[in-house]
């Protein structure tokens, strides 16, 4: 083989590696603002796999643009002018939107161009209250909202909910076809019909923020541009709703959280765990923010919702300026209080870490056996990774081994098996 192909194969590869980073990041904001132009999730999608299609063409002969998220985002306009030119059902659709604009001018290219760049507000803000509408079950709303906010894929949105990946796939389709019969307008709703939506889309928010700060799966540890992103929207909420103490509570957990970014993973990238980190190279700033949004929840009620609860959690660890200051009594009774008002079997795992640090290993091994009968745990990684660092801290490392490999033969995240698998070799050595 020559040297020309081989060099246009490198390019094309490239090329595609390049698209396919571009469209992880750049297609929840693609879509998002698409949806605003054409008012219809599944054709927005449809526009933008066209431009993404163009770009596959045209990318490797002519190289990756400079600004390649404007270049799809370009591309996908020009089809939807052309899909408007030549649908007539969707001009009329225009046509309406054209006159609750109340403008009297007849469309023409210039004119669809101006309302294209018309960004009135946040579209990936519009897009979740779109998708957390209440005719929409709360699961299909959050797995909406997950696909096309967050970009994930429909396996990733099936491990994080911890369900098969066909249900997931059905729930999107249906979520879809029912935002399109029932013409649900794509905004941010006022009054009592925001407050309604509110709960779900601050679940979304957070699970976005969760998939950035802990990746379910691939190669990366942190997806940082999917904190980045939950973490905008939260702060554009927070002004749009800032009587919400739950509001208020969840930025507070989140910049607190993102506060530990760059302490997080080693210059390869591998995972460092809480007890382990740099505390030193932990952000001031985003810590200083969060207590500050945590302060203001507090002061707006007197009972803390989930969010301001797990924010308060966080905050423990952010006074803690080292890992052995942690008031881990504190946050084991905050993981309580928390269990009353959320009782779910993962509450309860992070509640069996608290109170394994502040009574001893033996006391969190027994809350952790005692959820290994649990079904919704059956597939869950960090049960047995938790009942692996328990048996470790009680001397008995075989077990320990034992626990850890099963923990990494579950878990979908390669940076975090391979963690896995070095700490069941290091208990497995001890053991002998």
């Amino acid at each position: 083989m020559s040297a020309e192909p081989r060099t246009a194969q490198s390019n094309a590869a490239q090329a595609n590696r390049m698209l396919e980073a571009v469209w992880r990041i750049e297609s929840p904001k693609l879509i998002a603002a698409l949806t605003r132009i054409v008012r219809d999730i599944s054709l927005a999608e449809e526009l933008a796999q066209d431009a993404m299609m163009v770009a596959l063409k045209h990318w490797p002969e002519s190289g990756v643009p400079n600004n390649p998220g404007a270049w799809l985002m370009a591309t996908a306009k020009r089809r939807a002018i052309d899909y408007f030119r030549r649908n007539k059902m969707m001009a009329r659709k225009f046509d309406v939107l054209k006159h609750d604009a109340e403008t009297d001018q007849e469309i023409a290219g210039e004119d669809v161009d101006a309302m294209l760049d018309d960004d009135v507000g946040d579209d990936l803000l519009r897009m979740i209250f779109t998708a957390c509408h209440p005719i929409l079950s709360m699961e299909a709303r959050t797995a909406l909202a997950l696909k096309l906010v967050a970009g994930l894929t429909t396996a990733e949105i099936a491990r994080a909910f911890l369900v098969p990946e066909p249900t997931v796939a059905q729930r999107l389709v249906r979520a879809k076809r029912t935002i399109a019969e029932a013409n649900i307008p794509y905004e941010v709703p006022h009054g009592e019909e925001r407050v309604e939506r509110l709960a779900s889309v601050l679940a979304v928010i957070y699970l976005i923020f969760n998939e950035g700060y802990s990746a379910t799966s691939g190669e990366d540890w942190l997806r940082p541009a999917l904190m980045e992103e939950a973490l905008r929207v939260g702060r554009i909420l927070a002004n749009l709703a800032p009587e919400e103490p739950e509001v208020q509570g969840l930025v507070a957990l989140m910049e607190i959280q993102a506060s530990r970014q760059h302490a997080r993973v080693d210059k390869n990238g591998a995972p460092i765990l809480l007890l382990d980190q740099d505390r030193s190279r932990w952000d001031q700033l985003l810590i200083r923010r969060g207590l500050a949004a945590l302060e203001k929840a507090e002061s707006l009620s007197p009972r803390r919702g989930p969010y301001a609860l797990q924010a308060a959690i966080a905050a423990c660890h952010a006074r803690a300026r080292k890992a052995e200051a942690t008031d881990w009594p504190r946050i084991a009774a905050l993981y309580g209080e928390l269990m009353e008002l959320n009782p779910t079997p993962v509450v309860e795992l992070n509640r069996a870490v608290a109170v394994g640090m502040a009574e001893g290993p033996a006391a969190g091994l027994a809350l952790v056996e005692a959820l290994e009968a649990d079904a919704a745990l059956k597939s869950y990684h960090l049960l047995p990774s938790v009942k692996g660092e328990f048996l470790s801290r009680l001397g008995r490392s075989a077990e320990a081994a034992a626990e850890y490999r099963r923990a990494a033969d579950m878990a979908q995240n390669g940076r975090e098996r391979t963690l896995l698998l070095e700490r069941a070799a290091a208990q497995a050595a001890k053991a002998g």
